[in-house]
């Protein structure tokens, strides 16, 4: 290594660096900085042009299956935290982020609707969700472009959207204001560790000196030598449409069980998205889109005349279990905050509130023990112990 890089301001070491310039390494920048530590995020490009730039931006704590209830309180205290963490950034940066609160709409057409509906509403108020049962009329009378074919639905009133282009770049310009330093282009090889300690990060070419290291690069992190037993995370793709279509509004988000449809404040309506495992392919297909296309229509017939304004696919950052892996490692100093999949957007500001408190005090005020990194380490032990000799 040629170099070390230290806070230029100071010549000191940074009180943190940080790995990986999507909105959650933003977030905790921000967090930080705005706590009084010099803070510095490392990205291998210009931040925000990952998930983060890809994602739909819904903001739901309803788990989408069984498998994400072990997620529900940490959602539900993000999507608390959503209004005074949009006010913020959007005060210290000077730009919108283009947040919805009007709620989410779920259809349902299947001949057993009814059975379903009950289900999912006594589901969502076992969780303390807000959801209220909707016949197929009721439905139509508050998003007249639904399908006729609907036979139920379930309005969930206090969920939101936000446009997360915006967000992001909101986030990133509140952040370098408070005093965080962003650097791109600087990719990050590994982390630079001494003995039982993490000392920073190894970027190309330098090595960067921090009290703290917090990996939260994504689908990314696993890429990063001595972070990735703590981060066993894999790229989910994801393909999105951006529709525009005249004479027809959408005011809240719209889900089916093939699609979710969120209108953005520009008159855009996105609609998405896929999931395939296919490495860190980000090309758009014919059947992703077609695929989106045709569930779009089936829930909302009148956007067989839209017009497609964009295509584009992303990498969400997936992990074995499927749930985010956030906290501290065995490794003094090093923090992990990634694998959300696709619940990264809606989960930014409690993963950035965790982090600055388990940086600053040591302790954090919502139990994240189901999501440590050192969950895979545990069942990577039994799995050996358990191997046929």
């Amino acid at each position: 290594m040629s170099a070390t890089s230290t806070n230029t301001k100071t010549g000191k070491p940074f009180d943190v660096a940080i790995a990986g310039g999507g909105v959650i390494g933003g977030a905790i920048a921000l967090e930080l900085a705005r706590a009084g530590l010099h803070v510095a995020v490392f990205d291998r490009q210009k931040p925000g042009q990952e998930a983060s730039w890809a994602s739909a931006g819904i903001i739901s704590p309803a788990p989408e299956n069984p498998g994400m209830i072990a997620t529900v309180e940490l959602a539900k205290r993000s999507a608390a935290l959503y209004p005074e963490f949009v006010a913020q950034v959007e005060e210290l940066s000077g730009q919108s982020t283009g947040y919805r609160r009007k709620g989410m709409l779920e259809a349902l057409f299947s001949r057993d609707a009814k059975a379903e509906l009950s289900t999912i509403i006594a589901l969502h108020h076992g969780l303390g969700l807000k959801a209220e049962p909707l016949s197929a009329e009721d439905a139509r009378e508050l998003e007249p472009a639904l399908s006729d074919e609907l036979e139920a639905a379930v309005l969930r009133p206090e969920e939101a959207s936000i446009d997360n282009r915006l967000l992001t770049a909101a986030v990133f310009e509140a952040a370098q204001r408070s005093g965080a330093e962003i650097f791109p282009a600087s990719r990050v090889n590994g982390i630079w560790r001494d003995g039982a300690r993490c000392r920073g990060l190894l970027l190309e070419n330098e090595k960067v000196e921090a009290q703290w290291t917090v990996i939260a690069a994504g689908c990314f992190s696993g890429m990063i030598e001595g972070a990735s037993a703590y981060a066993p995370v894999k790229p989910a793709k994801g393909q999105m449409i951006a529709l525009r279509a005249e004479n027809l509004e959408i005011e809240r988000v719209l889900w089916s069980e093939k699609i979710y449809l969120v209108p953005r404040n520009d008159g855009r309506i996105l609609a998405g998205a896929t999931v395939e495992y296919v490495g860190f392919d980000k090309r758009v297909t014919a059947g992703g889109i077609e695929r989106n296309l045709a569930a779009a229509i089936e829930l909302v017939p009148g956007l067989k005349d839209a017009r497609i304004e964009e295509t584009w696919a992303g990498l969400r950052p997936d992990s074995a279990d499927h749930l985010p892996i956030l906290g501290p490692t065995d490794i003094e100093g090093l923090v992990m905050a990634t694998g959300h999949f696709r619940s990264g957007i809606l989960l930014t500001p409690v993963t950035a509130r965790l982090i600055r408190e388990w940086v600053t005090e040591q302790k954090v005020s919502l139990d994240w023990e189901r999501f440590s990194p050192l969950r895979f380490q545990s069942a990577a032990a039994g799995a050996s112990r358990h191997a046929p000799a």
